[in-house]
């Protein structure tokens, strides 16, 4: 915080006053003091004299701010200026919060004010030891950072059924402002201001510096103008499922130094905020062309570098194989004889033997009556047939002899003994 001129401090208390005091005040100045007690203490505040501020209607010009609280948004106690000194001003807690600021004309010799520490009345010691009380804040700073109002509870400043009044200060890196961006925001009870907010200050907690004051379903990003930023959550006992995450990064105006990246948005990040899986400009430029930024590992080396190589090899294989394939299936497939142990004389002779034909007579005289009249009647037929017959016959004893056979006497046909051939006799297979 901002600090004007004579300022002590010690165990007991201190005093601080306006600049040059009980000299004229200089115009357009701001000086805020934060006192601090220990725990379970309050603070006392006195004014000594002379004491002169502009005077002006509700103070709108020079004046004495006094807020029971550490930050410029705790409860007002009141605004001081005019003739006459303000009386005993006490604190509910154990700070308090005083800003002084001036205008542009009418200065004063101002104010010297002392304070000291006096016992808190609402706690007594138990055992002789004094329990401290922790207080919701905290501290961040760099070149980036994630403000979550998780950390509350996991570092446990507030218990359980209790109203979260907590404050983030971020500090950026030198001469750098703070661009916030909200990755998770939901309040429990929306557009209820005084039940659950997200505030963010610029500069200071001042409530002059207020930049944003988010308690709908919607927060937008915020771009400070300072190197300090102030984030405050409020809810009550009845809001304690409101939570939010938000990004803050620090960024430098353009044009961009060598170690910074233009972020095509009138900001410039730290280059090692490049390519880090975040987003820390206010469009992904940062993030879009990463491939080419990353560093290259071992495998992307020996693929860049044999790539060729390797995919030449991978091809000529494939092609061996499918030729190889191809061959196997083209080629004929071996016969396989299977070879008989045993050598039968009697089978083969069966199979390679002439054909045998037996004799008979006919002396039945049904028998060679009917066989005479089988002859008429294929004399007959071979008379109508002879004339196509000689061209067909190939062999004579299908033609000529057959012929003559059947010109002879049906005596000599009754005592003739025709050749027969077994052809019923099937013979056995080969083997």
């Amino acid at each position: 915080p901002t600090q004007c001129d004579n300022w002590v401090r010690t165990s007991n208390g201190g005093h601080f006053a306006s600049p040059n005091y009980p000299n004229m005040y200089p115009p357009n100045q701001e000086c805020i003091y934060i006192l601090e007690a220990a725990p379970r203490q309050r603070i006392e505040l006195t004014f000594d004299e002379p004491y002169y501020i502009e005077p002006s209607f509700e103070c709108r010009f020079d004046h004495l701010e006094v807020r029971d609280g550490p930050f410029g948004f705790s409860p007002l106690i009141n605004r001081y200026c005019g003739l006459k000194s303000p009386a005993l001003i006490r604190s509910t807690g154990r700070f308090m919060w005083i800003k002084f600021t001036s205008d542009e004309e009418l200065e004063g010799k101002g104010f010297q004010a002392k304070y000291s520490f006096i016992p808190d009345p609402d706690f007594t010691y138990l055992g002789g030891i004094l329990n401290p009380i922790p207080d919701c804040q905290f501290e961040l700073s760099g070149a980036d950072g994630i403000v979550r109002s998780s950390q509350v509870e996991q570092e446990g400043k507030t218990k359980p059924g209790q109203a979260v009044d907590c404050i983030w200060t971020i500090k950026a890196t030198p001469n750098a402002k703070i661009y916030l961006r909200f990755l998770d925001y939901q309040m429990e009870h929306s557009n209820e201001c005084k039940r659950n907010f997200v505030a963010v200050y610029d500069g200071s907690s001042s409530i002059e510096n207020l930049k944003a004051k988010f308690c709908s379903t919607v927060a937008n990003d915020v771009t400070l103008r300072t190197g300090t930023g102030v984030v405050r959550m409020w809810a009550d006992e009845g809001s304690r499922l409101s939570r939010f995450r938000m990004l803050f990064t620090s960024f430098v105006d353009p044009p961009c130094s060598g170690n910074t990246y233009f972020c095509h948005s009138n900001m410039c990040i730290n280059n090692s905020l490049v390519c880090n899986g975040i987003q820390n400009c206010a469009y992904p430029w940062d993030e879009n062309h990463c491939r080419e930024k990353r560093k290259t590992g071992l495998f992307e080396q020996i693929t860049r570098t044999h790539g060729t190589i390797i995919g030449i090899t991978s091809g000529i294989v494939l092609v061996l194989l499918v030729i190889s394939i191809l061959v196997q299936v083209k080629q004929p497939r071996k016969k396989v004889m299977a070879c008989k142990t045993a050598f039968t004389k009697t089978g083969f002779q069966e199979v390679f033997d002439p054909p045998h034909y037996e004799l008979f007579s006919l002396r039945d005289k049904d028998i060679s009556a009917d066989l005479a009249d089988l002859s008429e009647e294929l004399e007959n037929y071979q008379k109508m047939r002879r004339p196509s017959t000689a061209s067909r016959c190939i062999h004579d004893h299908h033609c000529g002899s057959q012929a003559s056979n059947i010109k002879q006497s049906r005596t000599n046909l009754s005592s003739m003994e025709l050749p027969f051939r077994n052809d019923f006799v099937q013979p056995q297979p080969m083997k």
